[in-house]
């Protein structure tokens, strides 16, 4: 078995799990994790692989403890997540490391084999990426530029 490069992302900072509907959803969460915050995301011209597509999110996010936890529920496009729900179900979608250079981190990335699949620049300090490696097929990373959120 090959030794895999250490890729320098710290700590895991996000846990994102998939849900067909957040509404019906977010009473299992809230017993496990606590009270969440719930908002819509209209994203436009996000390159997906290739293309570039127009989405719109739902998602509740928990910022109790040191690793914040995101449910997503797409409500239009086809996304990563609609994907992964269509082919795996409800449940883990992605992790997330906070990252100072995404760009950077995005090549190493890819130099050791995962593929940018979804991503969008928002400004100059404010971005993500989803990046994930064919095997094993559980394996997803998400990385981004985003401000920390205030401890509460």
């Amino acid at each position: 078995m090959s030794q895999q490069p250490d890729l320098g992302l710290g700590p895991v900072d996000q846990v994102g799990y998939v849900v067909a509907d957040l509404d019906a959803s977010l009473p299992r969460y809230r017993a496990l994790f606590g009270p969440f915050e719930v908002s819509e995301a209209p994203m436009q011209d996000v390159a997906m692989g290739e293309a570039r597509i127009d989405c719109r999110l739902k998602l509740a996010v928990n910022r109790s403890g040191p690793v914040e936890i995101e449910l997503i529920q797409v409500l239009e496009g086809d996304t990563p997540h609609s994907r992964h729900l269509a082919s795996h179900g409800e449940g883990l979608h992605h992790v997330r490391f906070r990252v100072a250079d995404l760009d950077a981190h995005r090549t190493r990335l890819e130099d050791a084999g995962y593929r940018t699949t979804f991503h969008k620049r928002f400004g100059p300090t404010v971005a993500f990426a989803y990046l994930e490696r064919r095997a094993p097929r559980w394996t997803r990373s998400v990385s981004g530029d985003w401000p920390r959120w205030p401890s509460t």
